[in-house]
């Protein structure tokens, strides 16, 4: 027999061993000699309160073994000599998108700009180090895509897209813990995040599907609306019939060519902010109720904000508990910056995007000569202000958040986690109104709802411009474009995800699309 119940443990309780059989004993009023296992199912923390509780979903096994088999069999297949689909981009969407051609009998050819994670490490030195971007290959941009060097964070509200919980299995399948399948915000980490990248690729060409790293794609061949061919960087060509388009949301020089060739594009309503560093321990006080260290069972705290300000939402936005800032520049002359935690999430620092709502019908008319790119270009000319402002390296601008909101140049900075570094600039007067002035109230109706959050000791640094695509490629309910055959808009650069996880879904759903009549 198995029953599924909920159990709150305190955090006393949460450090006694087999609190959770005891507990499920009592709850369900048997001996604890009949129960075989617990299986936890869910994990979360309820720290609203000053007593700190663990909110437990489990299914407890009763005189029966606990089963040892995955939920999930992932029956990949030998398609080394299968019809291919050829797939443009090698981060959440595309590698999906290629396990799920293996597992559905087609091959899978990958083209990647970027290297293999490996390699990519010498690229990411280069960034903090000397300042140096190499196009190519980046935070965004190599195997993995975006994620894997930024955090993992595995928390999607896109429920109704795909089945989650098969994407977090595939992920175990491939090594990551297990535990992504019990946590209420599952997170694999940066650091671990790279082998499991690596595996996935193991298991594609394993199953006879390609990838061909540092391989730019740079122009279609399209007769009659219907996509032929495509052209690479070192002047091949590739005849192709079923294209899935999964090159994330920083791949700018796609959204160029797809406008140059007048293929259907729309502008699309994105966020861009700062991003705002805390001391851990600030958050931990804040959150856990506590005035010295966080109890060692407990993980960095983290937090969730949204305000509406003029008509606009100003929120959180990839919060990263006991985490970096990270430079996420993916062209030289630019400063963006962005967030990711390793596993443990045990640095000293913690620190969240803050952003705000941009609509692109209302809000960007003086770049209406830009038409469906006026985003684009709006993001790149606060990346091209904030790498002036930092001293056109990759050294960010930035100011205390005391000082941000009451509008004065900070004499010194606060420690930080950004490794090129920090240079003190005025961001509440370089910042557009539109930005600078709703950040500028959002924070001070944060520190309202966070005693402490609103403190000299917290840095702002700019900027954190790369939320979401400001471009969207239109396509049909068939997930096809709308206009040309044979090319499927996928993930983040398509403006169909927000996510790793979302982005993992619509990887498997235009896969699913892009098989049929083949």
């Amino acid at each position: 027999m198995v029953k599924e119940i909920q159990l709150r443990i305190t955090l006393k309780e949460e450090a006694q061993p087999n609190i959770l059989v005891l507990k499920s004993a009592l709850k369900l009023d048997i001996d604890k000699s009949d129960i075989t296992g617990v299986k936890i199912l869910r994990k979360s923390i309820d720290a609203r309160k000053p007593k700190i509780v663990f909110n437990y979903k489990v299914a407890v096994y009763i005189k029966e073994p606990v089963p040892k088999n995955p939920e999930y069999i992932f029956n990949y297949k030998d398609v080394s000599k299968a019809k291919p689909i050829h797939i443009i981009g090698f981060g959440p969407a595309g590698m999906y998108a290629a396990l799920r051609c293996i597992e559905l009998g087609f091959k899978p050819i990958v083209l990647e700009r970027g290297k293999n994670v490996q390699d990519r490490r010498r690229d990411l030195k280069a960034i903090n180090q000397d300042h140096f971007v190499n196009p190519n290959s980046n935070y965004c941009f190599g195997e993995g895509g975006a994620g894997t060097y930024s955090d993992g964070k595995l928390y999607t509200r896109s429920l109704k897209r795909g089945d989650v919980r098969r994407i977090f299995e595939n992920l175990v399948f491939h090594g990551a813990t297990n535990q992504i399948l019990v946590d209420a915000h599952p997170h694999i980490g940066t650091n671990k995040l790279p082998k499991v990248v690596q595996n996935i690729r193991e298991t594609i060409l394993n199953y006879g599907g390609e990838i061909h790293f540092e391989t730019r794609v740079v122009d279609f061949t399209i007769i009659n609306n219907k996509i032929q061919a495509i052209q690479l960087q070192n002047g091949n060509e590739m005849v192709a019939n079923r294209v899935i388009l999964a090159t994330g949301h920083s791949a700018r020089d796609i959204y160029y060519l797809l406008y140059k060739k007048q293929i259907a594009l729309k502008a699309k309503s994105f966020a861009m902010g700062v991003r705002v560093e805390h001391p851990q321990h600030i958050i931990d006080r804040i959150q856990y109720h506590c005035s010295g260290e966080r109890n060692p069972l407990l993980p960095a705290a983290s937090y969730a904000l949204v305000q509406q300000v003029n008509a606009r939402g100003v929120y959180s936005f990839c919060m990263c508990p006991g985490g970096f800032i990270v430079p996420a520049a993916t062209a030289n002359g630019e400063v963006v910056v962005n967030g990711m935690s390793p596993s443990r999430r045990n640095n000293l620092y913690a620190n969240s995007g803050i952003v705000v709502e941009i609509n692109a019908e209302q809000d960007l008319r003086k770049y209406e000569q830009f038409g469906v790119l006026k985003g684009l270009e709006y993001q790149k000319n606060l990346e091209r202000l904030a790498f002036t402002a930092g001293g056109r390296s990759q050294v960010a601008p930035a100011q205390r958040l005391t000082d941000f909101v009451e509008g004065r140049l900070s004499n010194t900075l606060n420690t930080t986690s950004y490794q090129p570094g920090l240079n003190s600039a005025p961001l509440h007067s370089l910042l557009p109104k539109l930005i600078g002035s709703r950040l500028r109230k959002g924070f001070e109706a944060f520190g309202q709802k966070m005693d402490g959050y609103y403190t000299e000791d917290a840095n702002v640094v700019g900027v954190e411009s790369r939320t979401s695509s400001p471009v969207n490629i239109p396509r049909k309910d068939n997930l096809e474009h709308i206009e040309i055959e044979g090319l499927f808009p996928c993930g983040e650069g398509g403006g169909y995800a927000g996510g790793i996880v979302s982005a993992a879904m619509d990887g498997e759903r235009c896969t699913e699309a892009a098989i049929v009549g083949l």
